[in-house]
């Protein structure tokens, strides 16, 4: 696991990061840092923390999965082929990541989403979010779990919050092909469209990550929302994911996101809100903002 953890690191978005995060790990086997016989996750603990040590990439990680899965084959089509089979179950048993879609007091839609599913899993559920929001008079994403996703449902999701004309949101860089994929949001959205003019807010943690960061990002950087709460993780690489064992998977980032404004991005800073309050009571200071701009 270790050997294969370390031959991962050839992939890593930043050559010269991947090779001192693999050296990290060899001297620490070689010191005895991973006796036989450890468990699982306190593997899993051990390698992410010496993999984080060079340059603190919090998707560069030996993950602990509760549930068992299957090895990769190496087989680039089938492993994606299994990976979207989970992804698919549990998406369904998660509402397609919208946790929570509610219409509060003063007429404001309210969404909670928690992972931001690949729109070819979750588009009817972000479709059917976005319907229900139509005819709120302001709009609160609630991204304080949001654990990351897809950077093509934070394109979808942003589509219902702008007009027809596509917006650029963000840049993609992959070091395998050396290109960089832009993301806009579409023309067309099913359903009801949002709109660019009546108010967002959108509410972070010090847990929102990776896609919810994105999104958040995406909507300050234009303009379009107002971010209320605490500043969030800081990851910004998208990754590729390798199973290794039946409960260990490496996180490998193999991309870096852009900005089209900045040419900036959240890694390892996050994103700042424009109103900073602990998260628990980021809801509720969302809801006094938008009183103000509806009332």
């Amino acid at each position: 696991m270790i050997d294969r953890t370390i031959e991962l690191l050839d992939r890593y978005v930043f050559p010269d990061v991947g090779a001192k995060a693999a050296t990290a790990v060899r001297s620490a086997q070689s010191a005895g840092r991973y006796p036989d016989g450890l468990e699982p996750d306190a593997l899993a603990d051990l390698v992410t923390e010496d993999l984080q040590t060079i340059n603190g990439d919090k998707h560069l990680r030996l993950q602990f999965t509760s549930e068992a899965l299957p090895l990769s084959t190496g087989d680039e089509t089938a492993d994606e082929a299994e990976e979207r089979a989970q992804e698919v179950r549990e998406a369904a048993r998660t509402g397609g990541g919208f946790a929570k879609v509610e219409r509060l007091d003063g007429n404001v839609a309210y969404l909670e989403i928690d992972l931001l599913w690949p729109p070819e899993i979750a588009a009817p559920a972000a479709t059917a979010a976005m319907t229900l929001a139509d005819g709120a008079d302001g709009l609160v994403l609630d991204l304080r779990r949001c654990r990351g996703g897809s950077p093509y449902q934070v394109a979808f999701l942003c589509s219902y919050l702008f007009g027809p004309e596509p917006v650029h949101l963000n840049d993609l860089y992959f070091r395998a092909s050396d290109e960089t994929r832009q993301f806009w949001t579409s023309s067309f959205v099913p359903g009801p469209r949002f709109g660019s003019e009546r108010p967002v807010v959108v509410l972070t943690s010090g847990s929102t990550f990776s896609g919810g960061e994105e999104l958040a990002w995406d909507l300050k950087e234009l303009g379009r929302a107002t971010l209320i709460g605490e500043t969030t993780r800081g990851g910004a690489h998208p990754v590729d994911r390798i199973q290794v064992h039946p409960h260990l998977r490496v996180t490998i980032p193999i991309a870096r996101s852009i900005s089209p404004r900045t040419g900036r991005n959240w890694e390892g800073v996050g994103v700042v809100p424009d109103i900073e309050v602990v998260a628990s009571a980021a809801l509720d200071r969302a809801l006094d903002h938008l009183r103000t701009l509806t009332s």
